[in-house]
């Protein structure tokens, strides 16, 4: 992994209802924890607002710099927010820019996703792996790629969108994306719910053909699988460990160790923060 600068950079986490943000030191260790609502309904002016007062409130003198993670769509190469369905208003958002005039320091956007998968290859479960397949299980499913140490953004700056690889293209469940039996449609906390009850198995069955389609792809070190979903433990990540190699070509799946993540609520601050301190998304 990349060394790291003894600093303190002010992680931002950017959500659909709140804004959480702390002060990280070079070891991961958050001081001024705080969350303050998006108030993200009631349109752009007032939740880039409300994006402002949370930084101003949790600023001090010894922050150098500025890490912000934010759902996606988004550039992190040029640090615009491009049209995120649960930020309504924000398109084409110059956020690094702006947060740099208006606070003065240096400033890093990245995907939420991928800021989640560096804060666990930097301090966290995949601590000390050069390739990482991180996937956080909620509401949706957002994901991260480490390759080399570094955060993969693609082309475009568009990559790791893992959540919309479909399983089923027949699926008569669509996604939000418009993509029929997307994984995030089929396996996350909303899909459970509209299961109505949990069916262990079958999350997994579904679970397990999607992470084989990335471990063929990939042949990552490790998988870190986090979010509401995987807090169901150990059987889970059972059921997992089982059926992943046999939905893979890869001769060495039953290898990769497929493991919770290490942080929780503090993930998007964490990793926000690692961007500028490892220096790994560019």
């Amino acid at each position: 992994m990349p060394e790291y600068r003894f600093m303190v950079v002010l992680g931002v986490d950017i959500g659909a209802t709140k804004i959480a943000t702390g002060r990280v030191n070079e070891n991961a260790g958050v001081t001024g924890a705080r969350t303050t609502p998006t108030k993200a309904a009631e349109g752009y002016a007032i939740s880039l607002a409300q994006v402002w007062r949370a930084i101003e409130e949790t600023l001090t003198p010894e922050v150098e710099a500025i890490g912000i993670c934010a759902p996606g769509p988004l550039n992190p190469k040029t640090g615009i927010v491009l049209n995120p369905p649960n930020l309504p208003g924000w398109r084409d958002v110059p956020l690094a820019r702006l947060a740099r005039e208006k606070f003065g320091l240096r400033t890093e956007l990245e995907n939420d996703g991928n800021a989640a998968a560096l804060a666990e290859a930097c301090y966290g479960a995949a601590r000390g792996c050069a390739s990482v397949f991180y996937a956080a299980i909620g509401t949706g499913i957002g994901s991260g790629i480490i390759l080399d140490g570094r955060i993969y953004h693609g082309k475009n700056g568009a990559a790791a969108e893992g959540g919309h690889v479909t399983i089923d293209y027949r699926s008569s469940v669509i996604c939000g994306c418009g993509t029929p039996g997307c994984i995030e449609a089929l396996a996350s906390g909303y899909a459970l719910e509209r299961m109505g009850a949990y069916d262990p198995d079958e999350i997994a069955t579904r679970l397990g053909a999607w992470l084989g389609g990335i471990v063929s792809l990939l042949d990552p070190d490790i998988i870190v699988l986090g979010g509401g979903v995987m807090q169901i433990g150990e059987p889970l990540f059972e059921r997992l460990r089982a059926i992943v190699p046999l939905r893979t070509i890869n001769p060495y799946a039953n290898r990769i160790p497929i493991m919770p993540a290490q942080f929780g609520a503090e993930a998007g601050v964490v990793g926000a923060a690692a961007v500028v301190l490892s220096g790994a998304s560019r």
